[in-house]
């Protein structure tokens, strides 16, 4: 829990760390966190910050949707990605926004950029576990590609995923948002 204070932030992330159960934080939100962040990162504790499509706020963004298609909403989710990054942030998760945006806001800022759903422009990539093993149910967003598909296990498909990638192949166009 952090939305009340930067000091429940730091009481919830301190006892996080304090009991091994983190080596960093994810805080959702941009300019709103900035305090938050910065009140961490100065007590020495990493933060990932998370952008786009904040899970934990999904009801008050409309449901599951892209964020950032319109002008002002891509130089609105801009300004956070670079408001928490001079707050300290250690990286940025971009979720659910169009590839275009992903690119624009990794090459703006100095922090890595982690994409879900943000194109092959961030600085890596992450995908759920379950999306990526095809276990998801059969609504699944445009970003999820089923590794298990052809492949002999688990082991394989995180391997497919991995090396898809390291290769540039993942996210491909049919994965990213315009």
């Amino acid at each position: 829990t952090y939305q009340r204070s930067p000091q429940q932030a730091l009481d919830s992330a301190g006892r996080l760390m304090k009991e091994g159960a983190a080596h960093m934080v994810k805080l959702e939100g941009g300019e709103v966190m900035a305090e938050t962040v910065r009140c961490l990162v100065e007590r020495g504790i990493p933060v990932c910050g998370h952008l786009g499509l904040t899970p934990q706020s999904v009801h008050s963004l409309g449901g599951y949707r892209v964020q950032g298609k319109t002008d002002d909403a891509a130089e609105r989710i801009l300004n956070e990605a670079r408001c928490i990054a001079q707050a300290g942030a250690a990286v940025i998760v971009l979720e659910a926004m169009p590839a275009e945006l992903g690119t624009r806001i990794s090459q703006a800022i100095d922090v890595p950029t982690i994409g879900i759903g943000a194109g092959p422009g961030c600085d890596g990539q992450v995908l759920v576990l379950h999306d990526m093993l095809g276990l998801s149910g059969e609504v699944q967003p445009r970003f999820v590609k089923n590794f298990m598909q052809g492949a002999q296990d688990i082991g394989d498909a995180i391997a497919r995923y991995v090396s898809d990638v390291r290769g540039g192949r993942y996210p491909a166009p049919e994965h990213c948002y315009e």
